[in-house]
């Protein structure tokens, strides 16, 4: 979650349903009223209430360095054990984004999920739908045998007792709409980078959310293009800086919402450009939310590299993919090699998911490592980008 965000439990809990028409499917169409929804009461009994939101007021100490195992390393590269029994499988662009059909979460074999590890290091984010068996108990099993599971220290927790290790994202009918409290390139994020060990591979299952075309969409945008999209001189430039990510300015939201922060916050300086253990692959390592600074350099070029950074992160639409859930829906996501974004105007839908991510290996640069765009352009002969600017061009499309 980006720092700051406010999820307050709703009051009153009503439905919106998509409008039906009474008419023949024929006649539809003329009944269509853009945007429009009906409001209805929930059953007594929500489905889900135990894994409902709360913000126990409990310290947990200060998280200690622990060797990590990527089984990504240990995965197929064709993915054959995974993707044997999948029924479709498509990429939303050639840069990040991979839905599978036919594939059950809840029942993988370890070769399965060495795979489903490498694939998401590849791939970015990997989407699978209808994933009914796929309960919060199979969710963090799953998480945890890719590593040991990150408990966040201010967002809400489930209402069951030892869900510790499990973010609860809700968005009720009376949740505020976030746009009008930051700008939209700070909405998007990459999870607790301030921490030493930031997280690896992260699950989020939506359990309710709006009807279809009812909004509360999600979005990822690829580090790894995003470091290709920097010129080769800005690319060397940035691979010998770090940044300083901090958890100063979400605690601190906590605090002034009356809620507890249940581990103290804590800055820590990573590399700007770090390799993914998997892939080989370069990537930005940076995001709107929790970079404050880019040390070793004048505080006037390290606002301008960050608002660059900004807008290449949240505004570069080769670099983006965007998923439109349904109930049961799963991502699968990289945490170190992607951003992700919500987008509100959902109300008064509710929208109600839960996530689990592992941490992974300290952030670090191996200078020998390739970059997504050569690896590729190498093995499939691929032109690689004119980054050239100095030409006259005339683009009209």
């Amino acid at each position: 979650m980006a720092p700051g965000l406010v999820d307050p439990a709703p009051v009153t809990e009503v439905r919106p349903v998509q409008v039906k028409s009474t008419k023949s499917s024929s006649s539809n169409a003329l009944n269509y009223v853009p945007g429009r929804t009906i409001v209805e009461k929930y059953d007594d009994t929500y489905q889900y209430e135990e894994l409902r939101g709360r913000f126990p007021d409990v310290k947990w100490d200060p998280l200690e360095e622990h060797e990590y195992h990527d089984k990504g390393l240990l995965g197929d590269p064709s993915f054959k054990n995974l993707l044997s029994s999948a029924t479709d499988i498509f990429d939303f662009n050639p840069k990040i984004g991979t839905e599978v059909h036919g594939v059950d979460l809840a029942n993988l074999t370890d070769a399965q999920k060495n795979d489903l590890a490498r694939l998401i290091a590849t791939r970015g984010v990997v989407f699978f739908r209808k994933q009914k068996n796929f309960d919060i108990d199979a969710q963090r099993e799953l998480g945890q045998y890719f590593g040991r599971l990150h408990s966040h220290a201010t967002t809400q927790l489930p209402r069951r007792e030892g869900l510790e290790d499990v973010h609860v994202v809700w968005a009720g009918e009376d949740s505020p709409d976030l746009r009008a409290m930051f700008t939209p390139s700070f909405l998007w994020h990459s999870d607790v980078t301030y921490e030493v060990q930031p997280p690896s591979y992260t699950s989020l299952k939506v359990l309710t959310g709006p009807p279809r075309g009812g909004g509360g969409d999600t979005l990822w945008s690829s580090q790894y293009a995003a470091y290709d999209q920097l010129s080769a001189p800005m690319q060397k430039y940035l691979e010998g800086l770090t940044a300083i990510h901090s958890a100063e300015l979400q605690a601190q939201g906590s605090r002034d919402l009356g809620r507890p922060v249940r581990r103290e916050p804590v800055t820590t300086e990573h590399p700007l450009i770090r390799t993914n253990p998997v892939t080989g692959w370069k990537s930005l390592f940076f995001n709107p939310g929790f970079v404050t600074k880019i040390v070793g350099i004048p505080k006037t070029e390290s606002d301008h590299i960050i608002s660059y950074l900004n807008e290449i992160v949240s505004t570069s639409p080769e670099l983006h993919v965007r998923f439109q859930w349904g109930k049961d829906d799963v991502a699968f996501w990289d945490n170190r090699v992607t951003n992700h974004s919500a987008s509100y105007g959902f109300a008064p839908h509710r929208r109600h998911a839960v996530r689990v991510c592992c941490q992974a290996e300290r952030p670090y640069l191996d200078p020998n490592s390739r970059s997504q765009e050569e690896d590729l352009a190498e093995r499939y002969s691929i032109p690689k980008a004119n980054k050239d600017g100095s030409g006259i061009v005339n683009y009209n499309d």
